[in-house]
């Protein structure tokens, strides 16, 4: 059975912000900023009510995000 992942570019997206801090990001989409810090390291898959939240702090689509990759 082939893995699945997804792929983000959270880092890309929060210096292109303004230098954004994985804590503001937090404090944007309601969650920790470990959180923050094992998506980025692809060590975790958000659900989709964070990864919606984490798209509207970025003021971008969920696309620009997030990325299914088989």
């Amino acid at each position: 059975m082939p893995s699945t992942r997804i792929n983000n570019h959270i880092r890309r997206l929060r210096f292109d912000n303004n230098e954004m801090t994985q804590e503001e990001l937090a404090q944007r989409a309601g969650c920790t900023r470990q959180t923050i810090i094992a998506l980025e390291q692809g060590k975790y898959v958000p659900s989709i009510e964070l990864a919606f939240k984490i798209a509207k702090a970025f003021g971008v689509a969920l696309e620009e995000v997030f990325q299914y990759e088989e």
